[in-house]
Order: structure tokens, then sequence, then C-alpha cells
């Protein structure tokens, strides 16, 4: 690495609710409010690889928007397939439709990543590798977009973790859908 390069950093991005949820009780999504205003394909320009969890994989990683979607979304969905894949699966192995698998060794491996060339790296979920990488101390970055919506009920974003972690405020974002950005580093990054 030359010493201009700086190792890439893991981003966890996602939309959560007030209170905390990042699905309903049935994994519905659909208070998830996309909106231009927030910025989201400059994120996408910002990245190079995306780390998913097999579950999450097998419901997001290869779909595909629907023909009457808008071109915005479909643009969108484009860009998130022209990134490098890594699927955390215990299950799963080799490679499959652009998609490498990745069953032990996650600390190295994700470390190997980081230190290669290029953009920082999405790490999409679901709840259990959120939780993995927390704990491995490997996040790097927490961009949460809070939704203006409670659900009650459906599946934490934080469960299991191990220690306690300190981050430091770096951002704040408020866009007229209600949803606040919240950007955080660890502290010290």
């Amino acid at each position: 690495m030359s010493n201009n390069q700086r190792p890439r950093r893991i981003i966890l991005d996602l939309a959560v609710t007030l209170d905390g949820f990042i699905e309903g009780k049935n994994g519905e999504v659909d208070w998830c409010i996309m909106d231009s205003e927030m910025g989201f394909i400059n994120f996408l320009n910002q990245i190079d690889t995306i780390f998913y969890g097999r579950k999450s994989y097998d419901l997001w990683g290869q779909f595909t928007p629907e023909i009457e979607d808008n071109d915005t979304e479909k643009e969108l969905w484009e860009l998130i397939h022209s990134k490098e894949k890594y699927v955390f699966s215990k299950t799963k192995k080799g490679t499959a439709n652009r998609a490498i698998f990745i069953n032990d060794n996650i600390l190295e491996e994700v470390n190997k990543l980081k230190n290669k060339p290029g953009k920082d790296i999405w790490l999409y979920g679901g709840a259990s590798l959120i939780t993995t990488f927390i704990n491995l101390g490997v996040v790097d970055e927490f961009r949460l977009s809070v939704h203006p919506v409670i659900l009650g009920e459906g599946k934490p974003l934080f469960i299991d973790i191990n220690q306690r972690l300190n981050l430091k405020m770096v951002n704040t974002r408020t866009f007229s859908s209600g949803v606040v950005q919240l950007i955080y580093h660890l502290n010290g990054n």
C-alpha cells in the first residue's frame, strides 16, 4: 500500500425505525423511504464492494426492479449490482452470480479486503452479520438513516453486542421526508 492510500473503510449504512428495528416482524421494509434528497447514489459511488449475510444476499443480492419502477430505482439497482459482492455464510460455498462466499476466517478475510486497493466497503447486513462485524471491531463508520416510524416489534438493529462502543458523531442530516441520517465513527478513527 502506498503512503497516501488509506485502508478502505467498512461502512454500515442502513435504514432503521425510530424504535431501532431494521425490519418488521414479518421481514417487511415497506416503511423505508427512498428519497433522492438523501444522496444514496453518491454513497454507492463511494463504494466498490458490498458485504452480505447469506439471508440478505438471497433476498436482495440479485434483486431486479419491476418494469414499472422508475428510472432512478433502476439506476440504483444497476449501480448496486455493479459492485463486488462477498457473502458470509456457514452453508453456501464458492462463487455464484458474481458473489464470492466466505465461510470461515472472517477477520482475516475482512482485513485482507480492507487493505486491498479500492473504494470503501458497504456492510449491507443482515443483523447477525452486523453483530459479528461489530464484535470483531471492523466497522469503521455507522451511517444510520432513522425513519419516522415506530413498528413496536421486528428485527432489532443491535443484538448480542459483547462490548460497549464509544462513537464520535461526525455528521447529521435532516431530510424533508422526516428521515434523519446520523453518521458516527469509532472514537479514534
